[in-house]
């Protein structure tokens, strides 16, 4: 059988095409493109620090912020889609090297509240080099069906991997 053939195995070293990847199922597919996604982040995340001075998930908090000052981390939390413990350590290094300001909420001391300072403003006005600004360029390429499509199929994904945990 050769390797265009449908259930043929990709020889070695070989990117699976359209015919290829369906000897790897639909699962094992996806997540080839998934994996590829994450690199893509991981990559660009870190030419943003040495270029910016701050993480691709750094600069989503710093941008999210941005639009909504004064937030909890609680709600920090719940927007970017991490466990608050995550956000914790990014939100101590944002404050540490002075990109936000951490104040406590005068109506309940146990909760924190974030605002952004002049370095942050700075980072958040940032365009270029971002991963953010890869991902508009992307989108900007497809009809938005597609968008609301990957949508829905990446929050299903989510969803499922955060079942799992449980």
């Amino acid at each position: 059988m050769s390797t265009g053939e449908k259930g043929a195995r990709p020889r070695a070293g070989q990117m699976p095409g359209t015919r290829e990847s369906s000897a790897l199922g639909v699962a094992l597919d996806f997540m080839r493109l998934l994996w590829s996604v994450d690199h893509g982040l991981q990559r660009r995340s870190k030419r943003m620090e040495v270029e910016l001075g701050v993480t691709g998930m750094q600069r989503v908090v710093i941008r999210l912020i941005g639009r909504y000052p004064e937030i909890a981390a609680g709600r920090l939390a719940e927007l970017v889609h991490v466990h608050p413990s995550t956000l914790t350590g990014v939100l101590r290094r944002l404050v540490d090297r002075g990109f936000v300001h951490r104040e406590r909420d005068p109506e309940d001391a146990r909760r924190s509240r974030f605002v952004l300072l002049p370095p942050g403003a700075t980072i958040d006005a940032t365009q270029a080099g971002t991963v953010e600004a890869a991902v508009r360029r992307a989108l900007q390429r497809l009809p938005p069906e597609s968008i609301d499509a990957a949508r829905t199929v990446l929050s299903a994904v989510a969803e499922e991997l955060a079942r799992s945990d449980r």
